[in-house]
């Protein structure tokens, strides 16, 4: 199956996600977002790419991926790895010198290896967002660890 990368709008990065990703729901914001489409001109995944989550990490020159999601039940493979490759070369082109994204722990990270992302750091499971000072409500994904990862230099 032959596939391209597409502009998407965050609105339509967002319904995409909130219709196909595994555990997590649209993020609130992004500096851009890109969408890979078969030959139909079907739309099988999107990346959506924003400042770091972490700040120590928001320096002005790293971006972070904060989602890639792809249609998990029509078999499109390759779909992430071109996302993450797409999403460093416009970082790059915006002047940016490093981006980072994270995997929970128990996924392979397979396409990122395969976009020639490396992993720099193993990130322990956090108690979550909550605060007794600002509460949030949990997503499902708190208390799990996670792996660092680095796009190629």
């Amino acid at each position: 199956m032959r596939l391209r990368t597409v502009p998407v709008t965050f609105a339509q990065a967002c319904t995409f996600i909130t219709d196909w990703h595994r555990h997590h729901r649209p993020p609130a914001g992004h500096k851009y977002s890109i969408g890979v489409a078969d030959q139909d001109h079907v739309l099988v995944g999107v990346a959506v790419v924003g400042r770091p989550v972490a700040r120590l990490l928001d320096d002005g020159h790293t971006l972070e991926v904060t989602r890639v999601t792809r249609v998990a039940t029509d078999g499109t493979r390759n779909a992430c790895s071109m996302l993450y490759a797409a999403a460093w070369t416009a970082a790059k082109a915006l002047g940016y010198r490093r981006l980072v994204t994270y995997t929970q722990a128990g996924e392979s990270g397979a396409s990122l290896r395969a976009a020639g992302w490396r992993v720099v750091a193993q990130r322990p499971a956090t108690p979550g967002w909550s605060r007794p000072s600002r509460p949030r409500t949990e997503h499902g994904t708190d208390h799990i660890a996670r792996q660092r990862w680095h796009a190629p230099t």
